[in-house]
């Protein structure tokens, strides 16, 4: 909350939002990224995960049910 006077809400808000993204979860954090002016950066979109490669060993949904 103390960050909150600092900075304002919105960039705390943002701040919080990379640190949970990259999972650094403490207070540090979150004021390194605000000092640091990287909440005013957007993130990086999630990618897709890429299909696993067909294989003979590679059993697949229907073999669970």
């Amino acid at each position: 909350m103390r960050l909150s006077r600092a900075y304002g809400e919105p960039r705390l808000e943002a701040a919080c939002a990379r640190a949970v993204a990259i999972r650094a979860l403490n207070y540090r954090s979150v004021n390194s990224i605000l000092k640091s002016g990287l909440d005013r950066v957007e993130l990086p979109r999630p990618t897709a995960s890429a299909e696993l490669p067909l294989h003979e060993n590679v059993r697949g949904p229907d073999y669970f049910h």
